[in-house]
Order: C-alpha cells, then sequence, then structure tokens
C-alpha cells in the first residue's frame, strides 16, 4: 500500500507530530507559506475556543473540551523525537458516571473524586475539575493558519492560555521521513518539541521547565 496523502481537516491513522512553543516563529511561518502548495479556503484561518485538563501526575493522555465534546487522545511513541497520538475517546454531555469513572478520570491519573448519581452536565463537570486539587481546567483560544509542505500539516498558531499570549508552529503526518524533510526545509531544525499539554503546565507554573524558545 502507498502512502497516505495528507489533507487538513480530515481524519486518518495516527498521525506523527512536531510541535514548539515559543515567542517569535515568524521566519518559520513565511517559510512554510513559501514552501505550501495550495489549500482550501476554510482551512487558511481557524479559530477556536477549547477547555484543555491538565493534570499534575499526567503526561500522557491529552484531555480537551471543543463544541461541548470531550475529546482524549494518548500518546502512543516516539520515533527520531516526533510523538505519535491516538484517539482514547470521544464523548458529549451530559456524561455518564460510568464513563466519568472509567475513562475520563483515569486519563487524569488521578484520585477520583466524589461523582454525581446522575449523567454529568458540563458545567457540573467543570466544577468537579475546578474542585480537584490536582486538575486545572484552562481556557485556550487558538488562531490558526494552516498549510501543506511536502504532504505534511503544518500550522503556525497564536495561542491564548488563560489570556497569556505564545505561538506555536507544527507538523503532522503519518510518514516519518516527510515530516523530517519539513522540519528542515521550514526551518524548524533544533526546536524544542513539545505538546500542548506540556507547553500548558509550563505556563501555569505546574511545570517547572520554562517554555520552549521563550
Amino acid at each position: 500500500m502507498g502512502k497516505e496523502t495528507m489533507q487538513i481537516g480530515v481524519l486518518s491513522k495516527p498521525r506523527f507530530e512536531f510541535r514548539s512553543f515559543g515567542q517569535n516563529f515568524d521566519r518559520i511561518h513565511h517559510r512554510m507559506s513559501r514552501f505550501s502548495v495550495p489549500i482550501p479556503e476554510k482551512v487558511w484561518e481557524r479559530h477556536s475556543d477549547e477547555i484543555y485538563i491538565v493534570s499534575r501526575t499526567n503526561d500522557v493522555n491529552n484531555t480537551k473540551i471543543r463544541d461541548g465534546k470531550m475529546d482524549i487522545k494518548t500518546f502512543v511513541q516516539a520515533v527520531d523525537g516526533l510523538e505519535q497520538w491516538n484517539p482514547l475517546m470521544k464523548g458529549e454531555f451530559p456524561l455518564p458516571p460510568d464513563i466519568l469513572r472509567n475513562e475520563v478520570f483515569p486519563a487524569f491519573q488521578v484520585t477520583l473524586p466524589p461523582l454525581p448519581a446522575r449523567d454529568c452536565s458540563y458545567e457540573a463537570f467543570l466544577e468537579l475539575i475546578r474542585t480537584h486539587p490536582d486538575l486545572a481546567a484552562v481556557r485556550v483560544h487558538k488562531q490558526r493558519f494552516g498549510y501543506l509542505v511536502h504532504d505534511t500539516i503544518c500550522e503556525y498558531a497564536v495561542v491564548l492560555i488563560n489570556g497569556a499570549r505564545v505561538v506555536s508552529v507544527a507538523t503532522e503526518s503519518t510518514e516519518v521521513s516527510d515530516l523530517q524533510r519539513t522540519i528542515v526545509d521550514t526551518g524548524m531544525t533544533g526546536l524544542e518539541n513539545i505538546n500542548y499539554l506540556q507547553a500548558i503546565k509550563r505556563v501555569l507554573g505546574m511545570s517547572p521547565a520554562p517554555l520552549a524558545n521563550a
């Protein structure tokens, strides 16, 4: 079988990803735009508001709420410094107690709090998070500019993490060799590869490491 052709906004088999955060990636952004082939207008620029649930004890499950839906991805493996993630669950509110008990809170790797006896609404779930000593609900706004370079999905993003502004550059694909070529040609060589979960924890001070490339 041939390799899968990448399309922005279209689901595929688990992809490898390289992402970094900092304060200025203008040169990389410019090179992405120059190397990119034409892409659909609908993915030129996209905005989203999401809530990430971060845990002091978890670095392998990426949990966020977007458009009222719970989305959990789990870390699969690292290959040549690239991270591969796979969907773990998707759910809509209200969430049944057994889903909270058996899927959601185990992903946070924290002590299970008292759960409601009935289906849990969006508001009730956020209250569970806010009152848990090891969890935080973090508001993230993303302004993403999409590109397609060497058959890898690239983006430059302006990100507000609880209002703190950072920028991010990323490339993802099912093919490691394509990613490696894109990293070199766009000028991302030498940047630290960190994911949203790690970046948010650094901004919050939940992790002692400084933000990459700050």
